[in-house]
């Protein structure tokens, strides 16, 4: 593969209850475990930094395929829930659940571009195979 960017990022502190930075400075957070599992929450989680990448990435695949197939993708939006839960290994895993909603094409042009968007997406690539994603598509 011949890498276009990387990015680059520092987590110092406790982890989960530390701090994180990019090697830019446009993203630097304090993260707080959350409420439900046990933290006191009131700042940003991992999960919900993967959640944001990944609703952005997929958006941005669908667009990517909206133009190749010359169909309007104006006003989509996608939702992304990444939920954390322990696995049988004694470790934690994740899930993902993907909501894209197309107001301006049918149920049918949705399902289908939303489909090749899911194989475009370089998070779709990196996470197939290793953990549950279910993508919806939701037509105008």
């Amino acid at each position: 593969m011949k890498v276009l960017y990387t990015a680059q990022a520092t987590a110092t502190g406790e982890g989960r209850n530390g701090h994180g930075r990019t090697s830019d400075g446009l993203l630097d957070v304090d993260f707080a475990s959350p409420k439900e599992m046990g933290g006191a929450g009131g700042a940003t989680n991992p999960e919900q930094l993967f959640a944001l990448g990944y609703a952005a990435c997929f958006h941005q695949a669908l667009k990517v395929i909206g133009r190749r197939e010359k169909v309007d993708v104006d006003g989509s939006t996608v939702e992304a829930e990444v939920g954390i839960g322990p696995n049988d290994g004694g470790g934690f895993q994740l899930q993902v659940a993907l909501t894209a909603t197309l107001p301006s094409v049918d149920q049918e042009a949705a399902e289908r571009i939303v489909a090749a968007a899911h194989q475009v997406c370089p998070y779709s690539n990196a996470t197939r195979g290793n953990i549950d994603v279910a993508v919806t598509a939701v037509g105008g």
